[in-house]
């Protein structure tokens, strides 16, 4: 196979198909290389392709509390009172910015994350 940009979903297949008989290739030989060159290049047309949109802040949010098995009464030290929570989790507020550096500091949400559009209740 020769090894160049992935342009379309053909050669996205072969690609992948290639990945699949390299999978047991050792590291610093000519077929690792070749493994790690061709990750690399289905890892960007998979990028261009298939983007993944990032989270809804307040989808983020209540992924790490379920993760963390926090309450909503848990996250009034990061928001301020418990009512702002319930402002925030439905909606109706958006965060601020010293809610964000809480929230980035104290349950390690990316600030990127929590910086994106809130869909409104």
């Amino acid at each position: 196979m020769k090894i160049k940009v992935i342009k379309t979903e053909s050669e996205y297949g072969t690609a992948l198909a290639r990945v699949g008989k390299l999978m047991d290739a050792k590291p610093g030989t000519s077929q690792g290389d070749e493994l790690e060159v061709l990750s690399l290049l289905i890892h960007d047309y998979e990028g261009r392709v298939f983007p993944i949109d990032k989270p809804d802040p307040v989808a983020a949010i209540r992924f790490r509390m379920t993760q963390q098995g926090l309450t909503n009464k848990d996250l009034a030290p990061f928001l301020g009172s418990r009512s702002r929570v319930s402002e925030v989790l439905s909606g109706r507020r958006s965060l601020s910015l010293k809610m964000i550096r809480a929230l980035v500091s104290g349950l390690r949400i990316p600030a990127d994350v929590l910086l994106g559009e809130m869909k409104r209740a």
